[in-house]
């Protein structure tokens, strides 16, 4: 987009805001007033909406994130531009920084971001690649794998986009499968399978919020009843082994299989780091025992932190962890076995091993960038009172449409965690509400699981969402290409499950429901195909089959 056109739609947004939202500040609040005046409203939503929509057109995500912030702020202060400029720091992005979790998450990248670079150096990453491309012959084999990888690692969200992204990524790039359809299939294999996992972060979540009920043991039983996480994991069986691609992904899976152009835009932001590989240097070991390290001792801090020492079992220990700060521990834990490791391999020297501290950092800075602005962004929308505006428009309606109500709780989790990009904050705001409805308990159980299946789709569109970042970030994909060829195949999954939750209102039975619900999206995705969305059936040099 040319500098013209993005200056006309900035203009626009302002002058809609000015016009339709200057009502609401017509009587000046006083100066030791600190709730905005438009606190509890759909105008809290707007920001977020500013923020997706500005990133869709421009497809430039730091500036459309920090408008965000600065829309959220002007709300927030009444206009006030001295108090809004001073909120985006003190109440936004300094507070951001200094949340213990957000700071946890941070330490996680960066550590990450350095094994993966001690990996690279080492050689290790070019030792798998060429093991790969012997034992992985074809692009469904890849993608298979990659699928594979995403469901083995579990046990949380962030671990998985960062881990399979960066360990499949040379064996996907062999075989031509784009950055974009990589992401996906990273991002679809992050939160619906730590959803439907009962030992995750995302169940000792989702546990912890439940009040007045056993809340892994309705987790559990939510489990068949969780339609989108389910069929997501089914769509990437379906379209991998028939070869179905449609929407911008079909484009860019196109221009890597014919042009070997993994990107399709003209921003590469991670191009050439391969590159820099050594060649014949490493073996697969130093690869794979630094991936099974990092996991062990990982799922070890998240269990240390949840008081496995103390006498607590696993399932407990998991459901009291602290997920930031096991991550943190175990990585960091890793990352110095890691060094020691390459060291008594001859394979580094020390001083190439602490060369790759500030070049892991480097590599993710985007990430960290864009994460730190999601948060702000998120943080001020809270400010606003999304959760108030949302938590009362739903419980003020959905009360009196039982039998439509699991549809209903679906869509409303959906909006929220799309507009808010958080999933744990969807649910953590919509399960109370859900749960003191009094509801039947089999409807009970199909109404939660539709609360967790639309805050994980909500979050898996959202182009502010953490896991999405990570996802992009996993891939080394442009942000954007990510969130815009991922959209078309979440909305097809969105769409089927909506419905499936209708049915299931009436039904309410899982050995009904799940079935129809597949055999609905395989008929829509054979539709799809049927109407030319494949990739090329041959091309030289390259196996389909």
């Amino acid at each position: 987009m040319n500098r013209r056109k993005l200056i006309t739609v900035l203009l626009v947004i302002t002058a809609l805001v000015l016009v339709f939202a200057w009502p609401a500040f017509a009587e000046e609040a006083a100066d030791e007033v600190q709730q905005s005046n438009v606190y509890g409203t759909f105008w809290s939503l707007f920001p977020p909406i500013v923020a997706i929509v500005l990133a869709l057109i421009t497809k430039e995500v730091y500036s459309s994130l920090f408008i965000g912030i600065v829309v959220g702020a002007l709300l927030h202060t009444n206009f006030n531009l001295l108090k809004a400029w001073t909120t985006i720091f003190t109440e936004g992005l300094i507070a951001s920084l200094a949340d213990s979790w957000n700071v946890g998450i941070l330490i996680f990248l960066v550590v990450l971001g350095t094994i993966v670079c001690l990996m690279n150096k080492a050689g290790g990453s070019a030792a798998y690649g060429e093991w790969a491309r012997r034992k992985i012959r074809t692009r469904k084999g890849a993608m298979l794998a990659t699928f594979g990888l995403g469901i083995l690692i579990f046990v949380d969200d962030y671990f998985n986009c960062l881990t399979v992204g960066n360990v499949m990524r040379p064996i996907t790039d062999k075989h031509r499968i784009s950055r974009a359809k990589l992401a996906y299939l990273v991002d679809s294999t992050a939160a619906p399978i730590c959803m439907i996992a009962p030992i995750s972060s995302w169940a000792a979540a989702v546990t912890g919020v439940i009040e007045g009920y056993d809340g892994l043991a309705l987790f559990i039983r939510a489990i068949p009843y969780n339609l989108y996480s389910l069929l997501t994991l089914a769509m990437i069986m379906i379209i991998t082994l028939l070869g179905i691609e449609y929407g911008p992904m079909r484009k860019h899976e196109e221009n890597a299989l014919l042009k070997e152009d993994l990107y399709t835009t003209p921003d590469r932001p991670y191009e050439g780091q391969e590159g820099e590989v050594p060649v014949g240097k490493g073996r697969v070991i130093d690869l794979v025992l630094p991936v099974l390290i990092l996991i062990l001792l990982c799922i070890l801090g998240m269990l240390y932190t949840g008081g496995i020492l103390e006498g607590e079992n696993i399932i407990d220990a998991f459901a009291n962890c602290d997920a930031s700060v096991g991550l943190s521990l175990g990585s960091a834990l890793a990352l110095i076995l890691t060094i020691i490791y390459l060291l008594l391999r001859k394979v580094l020297t020390f001083n190439e091993c602490m060369e790759c501290i500030p070049d892991g950092f480097k590599a993710m800075v985007p990430a960290i960038l864009i994460l730190t602005f999601a948060w702000t962004l998120s943080g001020i929308t809270g400010l606003l009172g999304a959760k108030e505006f949302v938590s009362g428009m739903f419980a003020g309606s959905a009360a009196g449409l039982q039998v439509l109500l699991p549809a209903i709780v679906f869509a409303v989790a959906v909006g929220m965690s799309f507009a808010t990009g958080t999933s744990w904050g969807t649910f953590g705001i919509l399960l109370p509400i859900v749960v003191a409805i009094g509801l039947e308990p089999e409807l009970l159980i199909i109404s939660i699981s539709a609360c967790l299946a639309g805050a994980v789709c909500g979050d898996h569109c959202s182009p502010i969402s953490d896991t999405t970042i990570m996802s992009s970030t996993g891939a080394m994909s442009n942000h954007i290409n990510h969130v815009e060829t991922q959209l078309p195949y979440a909305l097809t999954v969105a769409a089927v499950s909506f419905v499936g939750y209708i049915i299931a209102g009436f039904i309410q039975s899982a050995w009904i429901v799940l079935p129809l619900s597949l055999a609905m999206l395989f008929g829509v995705l054979y539709i799809i195909k049927l109407m030319g969305n494949t990739v090329p059936e041959e091309v030289p040099g390259v196996s389909l089959n």
